[in-house]
């Protein structure tokens, strides 16, 4: 197996579900994309998400809004989902922990993105 998973990452500032001052609520959008030559089935997640105040919240679990999706090649699987932070402003990154048909198991990165409100980018 090649490996080559590719992951996109949309965010959206969730005005409507934040409170100024006690939470800031974000939704994520992942498309995880298999560009190897064999197919990849996500098992596990682990994310790394730090808050403007240096706060760090580790989060690892089994597959993604509970599923462990099988990706084929050329395919790619998306998915919503969501953090609150106790601050404006935040930084996310990880990584997903899949296995090929072949029984090897590899990680593939989540590069780090930033969680920032409209209103705070200049």
């Amino acid at each position: 197996m090649t490996n080559k998973i590719a992951v996109s990452v949309k965010t959206t500032y969730m005005a409507d579900q934040t409170l100024p001052l006690q939470r800031y609520v974000y939704a994520y959008t992942i498309t995880i994309a298999n560009q190897g030559d064999e197919r990849a089935q996500l098992i596990s997640r682990h994310w790394l998400i730090r808050d403007a105040n240096d706060n760090l919240q580790e989060v690892q679990g089994i597959g993604v809004v509970g599923e462990q999706p099988l990706i084929v090649p050329g395919e790619s699987y998306t998915y919503t989902s969501g953090v609150v932070l106790e601050t404006e402003t935040g930084i996310m990154e990880g990584s997903y922990q899949l296995r090929a048909d072949s029984g090897s198991t590899f990680d593939a990165d989540i590069p780090a993105f930033a969680l920032v409100p409209p209103h705070a980018i200049h």
